[in-house]
């Protein structure tokens, strides 16, 4: 199978388009687990490549038998983004597919978006906030729209399975002194372990929300804060939550707190 721009096929003319992308020169980001990610320049304009050379057997079996689903392909990538554009949910522009191969330990894939300029991470942008917080509004807009993306996916049988701030990319289009909390972009990235089924096990939900307050501990969020995110989330009201939700934010603390000591080796300052 091979998607692309019909202008890329016939700049390289009779040359084999999917061996072209998989030789294309850039700046390499991460290359881990039989897969590299990179940015190139094509007639004028910036892209991002994630090509998959295969995982090998030893890893899918290795993944198996920790119970967790292998990413062997791009594939996965191409339908979460698909599915997240039909949700109204802002990430990566599609710009092209390929995969080759039926050996599953040994397929070739990939997938290219364009780049997502003038944006920036909420782990960048929110990492000074201790010292110097934000307005009041455009916190407040920042975690209302985090809370909805995560109710979103979630309500639609999506897990991300690296649900961190730093898979969230703001606009700063603007300049980051400039940004409207009435028109904020944000953009949901990084998608090639996301899971789309029918219904998400309370697990996987407790997994993406606890690695989402994990990643938060530090930037300097109040008791009410997290109290707006769970209100929006749950898209209920608190009373509710007292009562009813409770165990579910419950084990969302245990596993951000287990995540912290493992990465951190020390206790995080609690306040939900």
């Amino acid at each position: 199978m091979l998607v692309l721009p019909k202008t890329w096929i016939e700049r390289w003319q009779a040359r084999n388009s999917f061996d072209q992308l998989f030789s294309i020169n850039g700046k390499i980001y991460r290359e881990q687990d039989g897969r590299k990610t990179l940015r190139f320049k094509l007639n004028g304009k910036n892209y991002f490549a994630k090509l998959h050379y295969g995982v090998g057997w030893k890893k899918i079996i290795k993944n198996l038998l920790q119970f967790r689903l292998p990413v062997i392909c791009a594939q996965n990538e191409w339908r979460a983004i698909q599915r997240l554009e039909q949700l109204g949910i802002k990430t990566m522009q599609l710009v092209g597919y390929g995969k080759k191969g039926w050996n599953p330990a040994h397929l070739k894939s990939f997938v290219i978006t364009e780049e997502l300029a003038n944006t920036i991470s909420l782990e960048d942008f929110c990492r000074d906030w201790p010292t110097s917080p934000p307005s009041y509004s455009l916190k407040r807009a920042l975690i209302t729209e985090v809370a909805k993306i995560a109710r979103t996916i979630h309500e639609h049988g999506i897990n991300h399975r690296d649900f961190y701030i730093c898979h969230f990319l703001l606009d700063i289009s603007t300049g980051r002194k400039r940004i409207d909390p009435s028109q904020l972009k944000i953009y949901l990235i990084d998608l090639h372990r996301m899971q789309i089924r029918r219904r998400i096990p309370r697990r996987w939900r407790v997994k993406d929300i606890g690695s989402l307050y994990f990643s938060s501990m530090d930037i300097g969020l109040t008791k009410r804060d997290l109290f707006r995110f769970i209100r929006i989330y749950s898209n209920k009201p608190l009373r509710v939550f007292i009562s009813k939700d409770r165990a579910f934010w419950k084990q969302v603390k245990k596993r951000s707190i287990a995540i912290y000591r493992k990465d951190f080796q020390k206790d995080p300052t609690i306040i939900l």
